[in-house]
């Protein structure tokens, strides 16, 4: 029986996990870092890439996650956090309390992030939103 309390050494290099295009958003692509099967679950860590140009971007939505951070890693984001316009630029860090209502409106074609989550199996809810959100900018 797996001892879901043990967590495990872990060492994934570029060449052993593929983006994959199966992910939450079918405008990104996500590269599994290995840490979920690590910690049995207790986090995930994936590199979130542009794969798309941004048509309506996520909707208004939330996480059922007890810890979320975003590292941007190469070129920028637009998210609005509940009624807040944030540009999120590469070396930005942000932590997305639980429970925040957000929106990812826009990003640049080389956008991509560190998306490190706790648990691995978070939920994601549609949601209202509570203002207006800008349309993206064609690239």
């Amino acid at each position: 029986m797996l001892d879901k309390t043990r967590t495990t050494f872990s060492h994934v290099k570029p060449g052993d996990t593929a983006f994959r295009t199966d992910g939450l958003r079918d405008f990104f692509r996500y590269r599994d870092l290995g840490i979920t099967e690590a910690t049995n679950g207790k986090v995930i860590a994936q590199l979130v890439q542009a794969n798309a140009a941004p048509e309506k971007g996520t909707g208004w939505h939330f996480h059922g996650a007890e810890f979320h951070m975003v590292l941007m890693l190469k070129g920028w984001a637009k998210f609005m956090y509940e009624d807040k316009e944030t540009l999120v630029s590469a070396g930005d860090c942000v932590h997305q309390r639980p429970g925040i209502v957000h929106y990812l409106f826009d990003y640049s074609p080389d956008m991509e992030y560190l998306e490190v989550v706790s648990p691995a199996d978070f939920s994601t809810t549609d949601t209202t939103g509570p203002c207006a959100v800008p349309a993206p900018k064609p690239w």
